[in-house]
């Protein structure tokens, strides 16, 4: 994880009781490449899909998303220090979509926790998926947050699990082979988590 001034500036920020304060910021595709592409690239993050990407096509592929109005891509900061991607993506957009029958409201997110020096923090993950949640929810639109994480990350599955997320099927996402973008086919659990009633 490393500290340094995004160029763009926060769109939600939220304190965490006993963990301090998370800033979500929009992705700068030139100033934030070469972090997101030290994260993606490592094995940890083999889920992730981008293991054999150059740093300029991390920086190719965020600039695609940043010009589209149904995908985000966010850094996302503790007391100042970069410390995960978050992105969310319209689900009847998405390639997700043929998979499941997708609900007004369906918010689809993707997270990828930076690495971290010494022993793991208890509770770090669960402290950024609430303020992740609540992000999603600031948005009165957004009535059910959808995540689809390779099927054979187990950890991921089971800390959705911890966090509230209910199981879905196992599906497959279809290859998108486009001149703009290329995600091959992958095994996916879905899971879903509701807005809470009366927000």
């Amino acid at each position: 994880m490393t500290s340094a001034p995004s160029v763009r500036q926060p769109v939600h920020t939220r304190l965490v009781e006993g963990f301090g304060t998370v800033a979500i910021t929009p992705v700068d595709p030139a100033a934030d490449s070469a972090l997101i592409h030290s994260w993606v690239t490592q094995e940890r993050a083999r889920f992730w899909g981008m293991g054999e990407a150059s740093r300029e096509l991390v920086q190719e592929i965020y600039e695609d998303v940043d010009r589209r109005t149904t995908h985000h891509a966010f850094m996302v900061s503790r007391d100042g220090e970069r410390v995960a991607l978050f992105q969310t993506y319209d689900c009847a957009e998405d390639r997700v979509s043929e998979c499941y029958e997708v609900q007004p409201g369906d918010v689809g997110v993707h997270l990828l926790i930076g690495p971290t020096e010494g022993a793991a923090e208890r509770g770090f993950t669960g402290a950024l998926m609430a303020a992740f949640i609540a992000f999603v929810f600031s948005d009165d639109a957004a009535r059910r947050v959808v995540v689809e994480p390779d099927a054979r990350n187990t950890k991921a599955i089971a800390r959705l699990e911890r966090t509230g997320f209910v199981l879905g099927p196992e599906v497959v996402l279809p290859e998108i082979d486009l001149p703009e973008v290329y995600l091959p086919a992958k095994p996916a659990r879905l899971a879903f988590f509701d807005a809470p009633a009366g927000r």
